[in-house]
């Protein structure tokens, strides 16, 4: 059976010049006497609801107090407080300094943070604040830096780069980690860990029967390394050889 409709299109004050506001009303049917709204812009795109809207015209209009349904402005609907629009992040709450760095993590704000004042009534109550053991930093995923496996640099020409060759005493940790998510592991733990980065110091027997559970996620994806007297003069000398030959490549730049 078929739903006879009676349409009204009429311009619409309350938005820019050239809006037009059409009700739709339902003669027949299940529906019968129920009225949809719909607008149109001066270009005759047609839109069904208030976000749909509010995304078109953005920052141009304020339809913080515009009723969708009866096309009029309600001075009800205006929020106390109001954030301006546009803000998706708060910086004040968390910065990365490089995000090309960071970890994937699922973000997702909350929205029922309200600030709380705790009132007791009782000198022996305990709220769950006072029950805290220490600092309660969130989960972080194990073993993240494998999605980065397979990954490679290219550059302006297009050409592969070169992977970096990692010494032969740095050893990966977990389930078929290679050699360049080492790499990744430990470009990330430098660049944001506070502490020292000393890497996985339980027993190797447990990290291979069981990563998951012994793995920290702290540190990176490498077995702990013993750095000897002679491993520092090694790189001394490595860091003369490389500013004498700075060195030697800037006089040869001079005119």
């Amino acid at each position: 059976m078929s739903v006879q409709i009676e349409k009204r299109r009429y311009d619409c004050s309350a938005l820019p010049k050239g809006w037009k506001r059409e009700e739709v009303l339902r003669k027949t049917g299940l529906t019968s006497g129920k009225v949809d709204v719909y607008y149109y812009s001066p270009n005759g795109k047609k839109f069904r609801s208030k976000p749909q809207l509010a995304r078109y015209l953005g920052d141009t209009v304020d339809l913080s107090s515009f009723d969708f349904r009866t096309g009029k402005v309600n001075p009800m609907l205006v929020r106390k407080n109001k954030k301006p629009r546009g803000t998706l992040f708060d910086y004040s709450r968390g910065m990365r300094n490089d995000a090309s760095l960071v970890p994937p993590i699922r973000q997702t704000a909350s929205i029922f943070k309200q600030p709380v004042t705790v009132i007791k009534t009782q000198p022996s109550s305990r709220v769950k604040l006072d029950m805290k053991h220490g600092i309660q930093d969130k989960p972080k995923q194990l073993f993240w830096e494998k999605r980065l496996q397979g990954l490679q640099a290219f550059d302006a020409q297009t050409e592969v780069l070169r992977n970096v060759d990692l010494p032969a005493a740095l050893q990966g940790v977990g389930p078929n980690v290679e050699d360049q998510t080492v790499l990744q592991s430990l470009a990330t733990a430098l660049h944001l860990h506070p502490g020292p980065i000393t890497g996985q110091t339980e027993a190797k027997q447990s990290l291979e029967k069981n990563p998951g559970v012994f793995v920290n996620p702290n540190q990176p994806l490498v077995a702990a390394v013993t750095i000897q007297d002679e491993d520092i003069v090694q790189q001394e000398e490595r860091v003369d050889h490389a500013r004498q030959q700075l060195q030697e490549a800037l006089k040869g730049l001079e005119p």
